[in-house]
């Protein structure tokens, strides 16, 4: 029992001598804050020094901030895509890194409608392992004993595409999940997962849930957390029982899987688990589904969870109230802070409040600068207003907001991420963040972020269904309904009919949605076809003067009338129970959209 003061760090007992090392280096990295960023700089720019990016640039061999941040420019994606295009296409030559780039990793973020394709080389792979190894060691700090069983983790691989050039293109954790590091992965008592490889593997999401869950089931006793990377992904696992519990249960009577499940590596792993018939467990199941009482289902099929492990920040945080009901309260841990474009840091405290969630950005990553979000210091000149200076890590300043911005050893150099990050404090010499939100978007469901240029394309397309019936689309709005799972997009449309009496036929609304969807960029239309983690998009027709009222209130509330523009994402209670009150019709899309894995527009 004294074992855990034998390894003492300044962070707390480690739980194991492996858990010190790690929690010292934490220590180590963030006590020498700017002394590692320079290093880090130092070395892309040196390794990289002769790419046709840098040269371009003539930087001469330096590698110091001022010279680099006065000769190379800030940029979004769309100023790198001629040089990313290039790669995709097979250029080998050294564009943006001197090592080969050995896959791109697709972005949740999009450009025109596709997703964003993100360079990589193959040593990123080790520092991405670098951050996840320090997860369970300063978890074991809050949670003790999680050595002594599992985690139940709903974990999945998306669907990938080859470029033309012949590169790999597909998301980070799938790309993560199929190397050798995760699949070879040593054992480890305080990591231990419920699933077998050959169900995360699986790219048939529901033979691949089916099994998680499956096995979850059957050990249920031991799982100590439960989780997916986010909290929507979580909720899905828990409709999936709702829906597949009877064949769960009989599966489990019989000792036999289902013949819906046909993945030969899966079948032949189950039985490792599934060995004979446990008729006492299929009847727990049965009871406990059939009464239709889902409250509390988390901890009352896995009676030992101590935390759900879900990212609930950002636009996550809209389902914590959901999560909150099916686990019965579980404390919610957010470990980590991450993107296709680079690992970022980690949270020392994962068990704190959702609204409390703090990352500590790790400064051997990457070369980290912020750009002021709301910058305060007045233009020179009103019509050709300078761009504010960019900070780096170790001088933010508490309380103000910022856009993160990244120079990585993959070839990205000062790359605006998109990310508004509000600094709450500092851990040793290195900054803690509070995620605020992605720059931009104004509906998000699942790994889903759509801005309201491409809402207001998705109106535009739609409404000319309703020409023919002389009916236009007056004004709109829109939230992401996160209570139906699961979620989906909601639009309030007011119509506006030449004549009543000619307004549109039936099924012409319904098309409309449809026509929204195939409207929207390609990750929402993934989400809805491959991966079913969006629901069927909803219009909701309002009566004549809705957008009217919505005024008036908003100007109630002190509002401008010179300034007030109707709000394109709706959340504040009162408006939506205003809206909903003035509902004529609901319709949802009959279909699916049109999404093909190998497009790359």
């Amino acid at each position: 029992m004294a074992v855990e003061s034998t390894f003492s760090t300044s962070l707390g007992p480690a739980a194991c001598e492996k858990d010190a090392k790690a929690l010292q280096f934490i220590e180590e990295m963030t006590r020498n804050t700017d002394e590692v960023q320079q290093k880090v700089l130092a070395e892309i720019l040196t390794r990289n020094a002769e790419t046709e990016y840098l040269k371009r640039y003539d930087l001469a061999g330096v590698t110091d901030r001022e010279t680099f941040k006065s000769k190379v420019p800030v940029v979004t994606y769309e100023d790198l895509q001629p040089e990313i295009q290039r790669i995709a296409n097979g250029d080998r030559s050294p564009i943006l890194s001197s090592h080969p780039i050995s896959e791109f990793l697709t972005s949740s973020g999009t450009s025109a409608g596709e997703r964003k394709l993100m360079p990589t080389i193959k040593e990123e792979l080790n520092r991405r392992q670098l951050l996840y190894s320090l997860l369970m060691p300063v978890m074991n700090l809050y949670v003790p004993g999680l050595d002594k069983g599992k985690g139940l983790y709903f974990l999945f691989v998306k669907s990938e595409t080859k470029t033309p050039g012949g590169l790999t293109a597909r998301p980070v954790l799938t790309s993560y999940y199929k190397s050798d590091i995760f699949k070879t992965r040593p054992y480890d008592p305080y990591n231990v997962y419920t699933s077998p490889n050959e169900a995360i593997l699986c790219s048939d999401s529901f033979q691949s849930m089916y099994t998680q869950m499956l096995c979850g089931l059957l050990q249920r006793e031991e799982v100590l957390r439960v989780g997916a990377v986010f909290a929507s992904g979580l909720l899905r696992a828990i409709r999936f029982l709702q829906l597949h519990w009877r064949q769960l249960a009989l599966d489990i009577q019989t000792g036999v899987i289902c013949d819906k499940i046909t993945d030969p590596s899966i079948r032949q792993v189950v039985p490792n688990y599934l060995q004979k018939p446990n008729p006492q467990l299929a009847q727990f199941i049965i009871d406990e589904c059939s009464s239709g009482n889902w409250e509390g289902i988390i901890t009352r099929m896995w009676p030992n969870t101590k935390y759900l492990d879900v990212i609930v920040t950002g636009a996550m945080a809209q389902y914590i109230p959901t999560l909150d009901y099916y686990s019965g309260g579980l404390p919610k841990a957010c470990t980590m802070y991450a993107s296709s474009e680079c690992y970022f840091g980690l949270n020392l405290k994962p068990m704190c409040k959702p609204s409390e969630v703090r990352y500590t950005i790790m400064p051997n990553m990457g070369y980290f600068e912020f750009l002021p979000h709301k910058p305060s210091s007045p233009a020179t000149d009103p019509n050709k207003p300078s761009p504010p200076r960019l900070v780096d890590l170790g001088d933010v300043e508490i309380g103000k907001e910022y856009e993160l911005v990244i120079t990585t050893y993959a070839g990205l150099n000062r790359y605006r991420v998109g990310d508004i990050l509000r600094v709450t404090g500092f851990h040793n010499s290195a900054p803690q963040f509070q995620f605020v939100r992605r720059k931009n978007v104004l509906l998000s469901i699942d790994s889903d972020k759509t801005d309201e240029a491409e809402l207001q394309k998705a109106v535009e397309n739609a409404s000319k269904l309703l020409k023919e019936f002389e009916t236009s689309v007056v004004e709109y709005t829109s939230y992401a309904d996160t209570k139906t799972i699961p979620g989906h997009y909601v639009i309030y449309w007011e119509l506006l009919m030449k004549e009543s009496s000619k307004g549109p036929r039936e099924g012409v609304l319904e098309q409309c949605c449809l026509e929204m969807e195939e409207s929207m960029n390609s990750v929402y239309r993934q989400c809805r076809v491959a991966d079913n983690s969006i629901g069927a998009l909803e219009i909701r027709v309002v009566r004549s003067g809705t957008f009217e009222e919505l005024m008036d209130y908003a100007i109630s509330r002190g509002a401008s009338i010179n300034q007030y523009k109707v709000p394109r994402c709706v959340s504040f209670t009162p408006i939506m129970e205003l809206l909903d009150s003035r509902v004529l019709s609901v319709h949802f899309s009959p279909s699916t959209p049109t999404w093909n894995p190998n497009r790359r527009d």
